[in-house]
């Protein structure tokens, strides 16, 4: 019987790659994405202190969204998180897509946060 490969399991065994290459400092931090079928999460980490800078999710109340698993929102959470990475005085990030292709959702996220004023 053959089984079919975890879509997961591969995921993660390509951002264990990713991360082997990139940290996220107390002067640029790690903009790291995660999506799920129904939401988008957006957080900054710094990875020396192990702490969670910023962070936006298309569950965010101010966002107001009524379906968090499209485009139209991914672009609201990377304008939201650009916004609060930019209160906290942080312009400067490195991104990490989690293993996902940078493509739909991740790339809309990623040029919404662009164009709100983080530098990757």
């Amino acid at each position: 019987m053959i089984t079919k490969p975890n879509k997961n399991a591969a995921r993660k065994k390509r951002q264990a790659h990713v991360r082997r290459k990139i940290q996220g400092t107390a002067e640029r931090p790690r903009l790291n994405v995660f999506r799920s079928s129904k939401h988008i999460y957006a957080q900054l980490i710094d990875d020396v202190k192990g702490v969670t800078v910023a962070s936006a999710s298309s569950l965010d109340k101010e966002l107001n969204l009524e379906n968090g698993g499209n485009v139209e929102a991914a672009q609201k959470v990377g304008e939201l998180i650009a916004k609060r990475a930019v209160e906290n005085g942080h312009e400067a990030v490195v991104f990490d897509r989690g293993g996902y292709l940078y493509h739909g959702r991740i790339e809309a996220l990623a040029e919404a946060a662009r164009e709100a004023g983080l530098q990757f």
